[in-house]
C-alpha cells in the first residue's frame, strides 16, 4: 500500500515537552514582524495588531505557552519561528479554544496545539468563526477537536501539511467531537495532512456545499471508537482525491469510509468527484463497510480507486 507523509508522524513524536520553566516567562516571544515590538503574552500581541495597523505578523519562540488569545478584528498571521517548536497546550479562551479567531482573516503556520479540553467537549486548538482561515505545517494533538467552526456566509478554509492526532470524543458529552469540524457556505480544502489514532466522532466532519480533500493519510488503525474517515452530512461537491484510508477495528460506526448526505440533502452532490483513492482495512477488522455510501440523488463519479479486501466500492442508502 502506497504510504504518505511520513515526515508528518515523526513530527508529532517530537513536539517538546514542558520546559522546567515555561515559555511565557521569557522576556517577549510574541513578536510583530512588521515593528520588532515584543511581548510577554500573546493576547497583548493580538490587541497591539487590531489597535494600530489592522494587519501584521506576530512570530513566536519556541516554547511551551500556556496561554490562549481571541482576535476580534483584523488580519493576522501566527508564526512560529521555527515549525514545530511553539506548543500551546492546555488553555482554551471563552470556555472554546487556544486561539478563538472572529477577526477579517487568520493564519496559522507551523504551530501545535495540545491537550485542550472544555467542560462541553468541543475544546479545540483553533475556533474559527469569522473570516477566511489558512493553516498549514501545524499540529493538533490530543484534544477534544482539532479545528472547529460555522459561520453564517461564505468562509473558506484551507488546512495543508498538518497532522491531526488523539482527537475527538463520543464519551464525554451527548454530541461527538471531531478532529476537524466546520460549517458555512463556502469552500475547504485539506491537502497533503495526516489524521490518526481518532478518539471517537469523525475524522473530518463538513457542513459546507464545496470540498476539496486530497493528497491526504487516513490511518485509522489505532483508533478507538471513532466513526467515518469523511462525513459530508448535508451534501457537498467537489473532489476527494489521491489519499490512503486504512479503516481501524475499534469502530463506533463501521458501515462507511466516505459518507454523504447522512443527514440531509442541503446541498448538491453533483458533479461530487473521488478518484485515485487507497483505501485497506487493517487486521481485525472484519466488517464490510462500503468505500462510499450515499443518501444523496446526485450520481459520484468514482474512478481508478483501489480498494482492498472486504470493502465493497458504493453503497446507496
Amino acid at each position: 500500500m502506497r504510504r504518505i507523509l511520513p515526515f508528518l508522524a515523526v513530527a508529532a513524536a517530537a513536539v517538546p515537552g514542558p520546559s522546567p520553566v515555561d515559555a511565557q516567562e521569557s522576556r517577549a516571544p510574541f513578536t510583530i514582524a512588521e515593528t520588532g515590538e515584543g511581548f510577554g503574552r500573546i493576547q497583548e500581541a493580538v490587541d497591539a495588531i487590531i489597535h494600530g495597523r489592522g494587519d501584521g505578523t506576530i512570530l513566536i519562540a519556541p516554547g511551551v505557552y500556556r496561554q490562549c488569545l481571541v482576535q476580534f478584528g483584523g488580519h493576522i498571521i501566527y508564526r512560529a519561528v521555527r515549525p514545530g517548536s511553539a506548543v500551546f497546550e492546555g488553555e482554551a479562551c471563552e470556555g472554546k479554544a487556544a486561539f478563538v479567531l472572529r477577526g477579517e482573516g487568520s493564519a496559522v503556520d507551523g504551530i501545535v496545539f495540545r491537550g485542550i479540553r472544555v467542560p462541553d467537549g468541543n475544546g479545540a486548538g483553533i475556533r474559527t468563526e469569522i473570516g477566511d482561515l489558512s493553516v498549514s505545517n501545524s499540529m493538533f494533538l490530543d484534544s477534544q477537536e482539532g479545528i472547529l467552526g460555522g459561520v453564517d456566509g461564505a468562509q473558506r478554509v484551507t488546512i495543508d501539511h498538518s497532522s491531526f492526532a488523539g482527537l475527538g470524543q463520543c464519551d464525554e458529552t451527548p454530541d461527538c467531537a471531531h478532529s476537524v469540524y466546520l460549517g458555512s457556505k463556502g469552500k475547504v480544502v485539506i491537502t497533503h495532512s495526516r489524521f490518526e489514532r481518532g478518539r471517537g466522532g469523525h475524522y473530518v466532519k463538513l457542513r459546507v456545499p464545496e470540498v476539496e480533500i486530497r493528497d491526504n493519510s487516513f490511518d485509522d488503525s489505532a483508533g478507538h471508537d471513532t466513526n467515518y474517515m469523511i462525513d459530508l452530512p448535508e451534501g457537498a461537491t467537489g473532489l476527494i482525491a489521491r489519499n490512503v484510508f486504512v479503516q481501524g477495528p475499534d469502530k463506533e460506526n463501521w458501515s462507511g469510509l466516505i459518507v454523504v448526505a447522512a443527514e440531509q440533502r442541503k446541498f448538491s452532490s453533483a458533479g461530487l468527484t473521488v478518484v485515485d483513492n487507497d483505501a485497506r482495512k487493517a487486521p481485525g477488522q472484519d466488517k464490510v463497510p462500503a468505500f462510499v455510501a450515499t443518501a444523496a440523488r446526485d450520481a459520484v463519479r468514482m474512478e481508478n480507486n483501489r480498494l482492498g479486501p472486504g470493502i465493497k466500492p458504493f453503497e446507496q442508502r
